[in-house]
C-alpha cells in the first residue's frame, strides 16, 4: 500500500482559521445535499472515498494541494480494490460456476432456534403478518435503518479519521479491512447464497416475511435516488449488486471489524460499548430479512481468520528484525 515517506521534511503547516474551516464545511455539506439529492446517499466504497477526500479537503482547505493529493497518493488501492469488489461481486453471480443455495440457511437457522426461524419470528413480533414495507414504520425501524445504513461509510470514516491523524495505524487498520473486503468476494463467487427475502419471494419461505430494509426512513435498496416515504415499494438492487451475495454477511463482518478496533485500541469502559454497534447491526439484517444468522456466524468467523492472519503475519515479520541484533552481536563476540 502506497504511503506518505515519513522521511521527507514535516508537512507544512498552514494555520486555517475557524472561518475559513466553517466556509470550507459549508460549501463541502452543500454539495454533498445537492449530490443526495439528485443520486440519492451513496452506497458504494468507492463513492464514499470520493466524498471523504473533499471532506478533508474542506477541513484544511488552505493547505497547499501537494498536501490534498497525497489522499489520492495514498488511497488509490484501497480505491481499486473497493471497485474491484463492485464489479467482481456484481458478476460473480453470472458465472454459473455454483448454483444459488436457498434451502440449507433456513434449515441450519432453525435447527439453531429449535425450530423457530428468527427471521419469521421478528417479523411476526416487531413488523405484523404479513409484514410489508409498506406499513408504518416504528420507532426502532427508524434506528435499525439508520444502523444499518452506517454500512455503507462507518469503517472507511473511521479509515479516513486514521489518514489524517496516525498514518501508521492507517495502515495497520486498512489492510484488515481490505482483506475482509477481498476474502468475502472470493465467498460469494463460491457459495452464492439467497438470502431470507430472496428465498420468500421464491416460495421457499412464507410469503409473509419481506424485505423492509428501508422501512425506517426511505428505500435504502435503489440504486439510484433516494425514494422518500417509509410507504415506497421495495425495488431490486441494480444489475451491478449482486443479490445473493449474501454469505458471508459483509454488514455483520465489518460492524464486528470496528467494535474489534476500538476495543483492541483504547482503554476504559467506555470502549465496551461499541459493542452495542454490532449486536444493533446483527438484529436489523435479520429482522430486515437482509441475511440469515449463519451469515452472521460466517462474518464474524471472516473477521478471526483476517485478524489472526494478519496478527501471525506481523509476528513473522517481526521476530527477524528482532533477532537481527542478537545476531549481529553474537558475531561480534566469536570475532
Amino acid at each position: 500500500m502506497t504511503t506518505a515517506d515519513e522521511s521527507q521534511e514535516p508537512r507544512t503547516r498552514v494555520p486555517t482559521t475557524w472561518l475559513v474551516r466553517f466556509a470550507g464545511l459549508a460549501v463541502f455539506v452543500a454539495a454533498l445535499g445537492a449530490y443526495v439529492e439528485v443520486n440519492g446517499l451513496p452506497r458504494q466504497g468507492y463513492q464514499v472515498v470520493i466524498i471523504l477526500w473533499l471532506a478533508t479537503v474542506a477541513w484544511d482547505v488552505r493547505r497547499p494541494v501537494r498536501e490534498h493529493l497525497a489522499f489520492l497518493r495514498d488511497w488509490w488501492p484501497p480505491f481499486a480494490v473497493l471497485l474491484l469488489y463492485l464489479y467482481s461481486r456484481g458478476v460473480s453471480d453470472d458465472l454459473g460456476i455454483f448454483g444459488v443455495e436457498f434451502t440449507w440457511p433456513i434449515e441450519a437457522d432453525r435447527w439453531l432456534f429449535g425450530g423457530t426461524l428468527p427471521t419469521e419470528y421478528l417479523q411476526a413480533k416487531l413488523c405484523d403478518v404479513p409484514c410489508r414495507q409498506s406499513l408504518p414504520p416504528r420507532w426502532y425501524d427508524v434506528v435499525l435503518t439508520t444502523v444499518y445504513y452506517s454500512h455503507f461509510f462507518a469503517a472507511l470514516a473511521i479509515g479516513a479519521v486514521l489518514w489524517k491523524r496516525n498514518r501508521p495505524e492507517w495502515i495497520y487498520y486498512m489492510r484488515r479491512y481490505l482483506a475482509i473486503i477481498s476474502l468475502s468476494v472470493v465467498c460469494y463467487v463460491l457459495y452464492p447464497m439467497a438470502p431470507p427475502w430472496m428465498a420468500a419471494r421464491d416460495g421457499y419461505l412464507t410469503d409473509d416475511v419481506a424485505r423492509i430494509t428501508g422501512r425506517g426512513w426511505f428505500d435504502l435498496s435503489t440504486s439510484g435516488s433516494a425514494s422518500a416515504g417509509a410507504g415506497t415499494t421495495q425495488q431490486h438492487v441494480s444489475a451491478i449488486g449482486n443479490q445473493v451475495a449474501a454469505m458471508p454477511s459483509l454488514h455483520s463482518a465489518l460492524a464486528i471489524f470496528i467494535a474489534w478496533w476500538v476495543i483492541a485500541r483504547f482503554t476504559g469502559l467506555w470502549r465496551w460499548s461499541v459493542l452495542l454497534y454490532p449486536a444493533a447491526m446483527l438484529f436489523s439484517l435479520v429482522y430486515y430479512a437482509e441475511h440469515y444468522v449463519v451469515d452472521e456466524i460466517a462474518g464474524a468467523l471472516l473477521v478471526a481468520v483476517v485478524v489472526g492472519g494478519w496478527a501471525w503475519w506481523d509476528r513473522r515479520r517481526r521476530v527477524p528484525q528482532e533477532e537481527q541484533p542478537r545476531a549481529e552481536a553474537s558475531a561480534a563476540r566469536s570475532g
